[in-house]
């Protein structure tokens, strides 16, 4: 079971600046919890995410050195990626490939058949420098643009980033309108079409309707689940009001019912989140 904690998702929508020295004290408590990868910043345009621009000030700040856990930093475009690859403690670069045309422009300003060669190009710095490509399907259960969805429309885009060489693929609800019955028909479907790729769901959801879609992705098979503390954040290039991401803790609660042994240092994930509180107070008075 992989789990991969998302402070970058949860943080990015807020307006007011997180000081550098803050997020990567928050994220050096992420570190010691246990999580497969933490996704904890990006590499795109300070003018479009303005939250993320001292990405790698804060990766030089973090503390690696008694840690499994692996890095992921987001990139948009090839610019981001070659910034990327250079910092060897980042292990995963994630690429937002969508299924709408129009949120494909919207959030990389790029088009579909565009962001394909920007895949291919990923895969390929990646494998010079040790890294590994993440592609997020976006709008992988439907989008709020009037584009052309369909089971089909999301097995023919996994294909051609299969023909480029993508090994992990995670189907992002990127506005939370996926439903247990898509679930429960798409991950399995697309699992069993693609062997060689390491399916993972990036679920956004009112917190009512987180426990539907965890469990019937967990009962299709998932092994590979995103969240974020608290269940903050979500994609400020999809829509002004967020649907919240999935909260950690709630997936958490959810697997270890099932029975998964998460091997996580529970007295340090209660410490992150007891720093986490204190210091996003100041945004939910």
């Amino acid at each position: 079971m992989k789990l991969i904690e998302c402070p970058r998702d949860a943080m990015q929508g807020l307006h007011e600046f997180i000081e550098t020295d803050t997020k990567a004290a928050y994220i050096n408590k992420l570190l010691k919890v246990g999580f497969d990868s933490i996704d904890f910043g990006s590499f795109v345009s300070p003018k479009a995410i303005p939250q993320l621009k001292d990405t790698a000030e804060v990766l030089e700040k973090l503390d690696l050195s008694s840690t499994s856990t692996k890095l992921l930093a987001i990139v948009a475009n090839i610019r981001g990626i070659q910034e990327a690859v250079k910092h060897e403690p980042i292990s995963y670069l994630g690429y937002p490939f969508s299924v709408s045309e129009t949120f494909q422009q919207r959030n990389t300003n790029s088009s579909i058949t565009g962001s394909l060669n920007t895949v291919e190009e990923l895969v390929n710095l990646c494998s010079k420098t040790n890294k590994t490509g993440v592609v997020y399907l976006s709008m992988g259960f439907g989008n709020p643009y009037g584009d052309e969805w369909s089971n089909e429309i999301v097995e023919q885009l996994t294909s051609e980033l299969f023909e480029r060489g993508v090994k992990i693929l995670s189907l992002s609800d990127t506005i939370g309108v996926s439903t247990p019955e898509k679930i429960n028909y798409l991950f399995p479907h697309l699992v069993n079409q693609f062997p060689d790729i390491e399916f993972g769901v990036h679920l956004h959801s009112t917190p009512t309707s987180w426990k539907e879609k965890i469990e019937a992705a967990y009962m299709s098979g998932c092994k590979r689940f995103d969240a974020a503390l608290g269940g903050f954040g979500g994609c400020p290039m999809a829509a002004d009001d967020l649907t919240g991401n999935i909260a950690t803790e709630n997936l958490i609660s959810y697997l270890q019912i099932q029975g998964e042994d998460l091997n996580l240092d529970m007295e340090a994930w209660l410490d992150a989140i007891d720093f986490q509180e204190r210091f996003l107070s100041k945004f939910f008075k």
